[in-house]
């Protein structure tokens, strides 16, 4: 049986609120991490996002406002990019000087994700596959 506090839903404030703070946790790792290493590369957000699934583990879920906010970020995702997309225009010689590889990393950089990920889903699945059979 769970407790009421495991049960009752945080706000949609809340839950940017955590969202963020996970963020910012992550981006504080990162930064912590860079001053004894400082060669580290690593983004903060996925160190944030990582934290965000410890959390989410723990609470067994992310419960209904934030799966309703998670929701509706992921619904108005397309206007993030408007600010890429901004400053993609804005970049324009850049662009113009170095398009071609930038488009040749592009591709091959999604080429190279698209295969590790068949390989990676053929390993679970196989792996998947010899648990079921035992």
């Amino acid at each position: 049986m769970t407790s009421d506090a495991e049960q009752r839903p945080i706000g949609i404030v809340q839950a940017l609120a955590l969202l963020l703070a996970c963020q910012l946790a992550g981006e504080v790792l990162v930064a912590a991490a860079r001053q004894v290493v400082p060669g580290a590369a690593f983004p903060g957000p996925v160190v944030g996002m990582g934290l965000l699934f410890v959390l989410l583990v723990l609470r067994a879920g992310p419960g209904r406002s934030l799966e309703a906010t998670g929701s509706a970020l992921l619904r108005n995702l397309s206007l993030l990019f408007v600010p890429a997309a901004v400053g993609i225009v804005q970049q324009g010689e850049v662009i113009a000087a170095f398009g071609l590889p930038l488009v040749a990393a592009l591709l091959a950089s999604t080429v190279l994700t698209l295969v590790v990920t068949v390989y990676a889903f053929l390993a679970v699945a196989r792996w998947s596959e010899r648990r079921r059979t035992r």
